[in-house]
Order: C-alpha cells, then sequence, then structure tokens
C-alpha cells in the first residue's frame, strides 16, 4: 500500500511547503516590513476594483475569501508550520480532493510572495518608497519587474483554484467528508488549514450555480489590469466601464 507521504498530492504539497519556507527564511530578508506595506496596499486596491463582488450578497463571502485569504496580508507562517510538523497524517484526515486544493493554494501563496517581494525591492531601492506606496510608484515599479509570464502564471493558479473550488463544491461527499475531518484536522494539528478550506468551500457554495461567474470576473478583471500594464497605458489600474459591467451580478 502507497504511504500518504508518497501520493502525488502530498509530494506536491510538500514541495510549494518547502517553497515557501524558503522563501519566509531567505527571500523576505530584510524587507519584512516593507512587503508587509506593499501586500496591504495590493489588498486595498483589489478590494477597490472588486468592490461591487465585495457587495453584492452572492458574491461576497468569495470575494472575501480570494482578497484576504489569498492576496491579503495574511501571515500563512502558521498553516505552513502545521503542515511541516503532520503532512502524513493529514494525507488521512482529509478529502483527497482537499489536498489537490491546498497544493493550489500554497504554490499561488508562494509565487505570490515571490513577486512581491521583487516588487517591494524595486519600491523600495530604486523608488525609495520605503514608507508608503502610491500608485505611480507601484506602476513604475510593476513596469521594472518585466515579469509578466510568472504574473500571468499567478492568474493563471488563481483561475485554476476556483475552478477547482467550482468542482469541489458540486461532490457531497467531498462537503461531507470535509465536515467530518474538522475534528480529526484539529487533533492532528491542522485545524488552520482546515479552516482555509472550509472556508473557501463554504464561500464557493454559497454562490451556487454563480461559481463560475464569479471565477471569470474576477480573473477577467486582473487580466486585463495586468495587459494594461503590460501596453504602458496610464492609470492601468482604472477598471474601464465595460469591463466592470461584464457580466450581471446577482444582486442587482
Amino acid at each position: 500500500m502507497t504511504e500518504p507521504s508518497a501520493t502525488p498530492d502530498v509530494a506536491r504539497l510538500m514541495e510549494q511547503l518547502q517553497r515557501s519556507q524558503a522563501f519566509h527564511a531567505v527571500g523576505a530578508a530584510g524587507i519584512e516590513r516593507e512587503l508587509s506595506l506593499v501586500r496591504r496596499w495590493q489588498s486595498a486596491r483589489l478590494a477597490r476594483t472588486h468592490a461591487d463582488l465585495l457587495r453584492d450578497p452572492c458574491y461576497r463571502p468569495a470575494a472575501e475569501f480570494f482578497l484576504e485569504e489569498l492576496y491579503g496580508d495574511r501571515d500563512l507562517r502558521q498553516r505552513e508550520h502545521e503542515l511541516a510538523r503532520t503532512v502524513p497524517v493529514m494525507a488521512r484526515a482529509l478529502p483527497a480532493r482537499m489536498l489537490q486544493t491546498a497544493a493550489l493554494a500554497l504554490e499561488l501563496n508562494a509565487l505570490s510572495y515571490e513577486l512581491d517581494a521583487r516588487l517591494t525591492r524595486i519600491l523600495a531601492v530604486e523608488f525609495g518608497c520605503g514608507e508608503a506606496v502610491d500608485e505611480a510608484s507601484y506602476v513604475a515599479a510593476y513596469r521594472r519587474c518585466a515579469n509578466y509570464e510568472l504574473r500571468h502564471r499567478q492568474l493563471d493558479l488563481v483561475e485554476q483554484l476556483g475552478q477547482e473550488l467550482v468542482k469541489v463544491v458540486r461532490k457531497r461527499l467531498v462537503h461531507t467528508a470535509l465536515a467530518l475531518a474538522g475534528g480529526p484536522a484539529r487533533l492532528a494539528g491542522v485545524g488552520e488549514l482546515h479552516r482555509f478550506l472550509e472556508a473557501g468551500f463554504h464561500a464557493f457554495r454559497h454562490m451556487g450555480a454563480d461559481a463560475a461567474t464569479f471565477v471569470v470576473l474576477i480573473v477577467g478583471r486582473e487580466r486585463g489590469i495586468l495587459e494594461r500594464i503590460r501596453r504602458g497605458e496610464p492609470r492601468p489600474l482604472d477598471l474601464p466601464i465595460a469591463e466592470n459591467a461584464q457580466a450581471g451580478l446577482a444582486g442587482d
């Protein structure tokens, strides 16, 4: 019988976990405060861009999940610490499909931190934004990084994670297994990871048939902003009216 630690999902989890831990040990060295400042600024920008989704009763839980759990300045080291201690046990405590979702989330988190660290160093060293970030400096530093392929990869991961959650919420057995795993997960020391997975599951389940539309909206907008930055357009972070209304919102 294959040991849980040898399964592809767990192997991917471990790979992304080690990547994230290496970043916190080396990649963020010397810029911890500035990185936190940049990530808070980005989170506020995302909240402005997707303000309509945050206001909409149908989309609000999912929008908050993406902005707070994936893009925000939340310290994820507790989640990583739990994983490092209990990966084999976690493989038995959580549904396999949720392990896939967790691996995607870890990869997105690791890549996001790496990209943001590069951006932060340019803002701090080349633009002198050690105490505050403004839109003009942020966009200029973003263009100076010129890592558009990796930024597209970041959005691809957001899309994959969203699509995975859309699929998962349709499976009643996964819902039951995730609910039953709560106690064992806490006993196994992975309660924070379980909380994260459960929050994502319930946020997407709340949207019902509109979950796929949400993923299209949030990823489409961010891809549009990325392309406007790449093209050198002025004020690329402003969302055009046509994109802001590209799909009817459930609460309208």
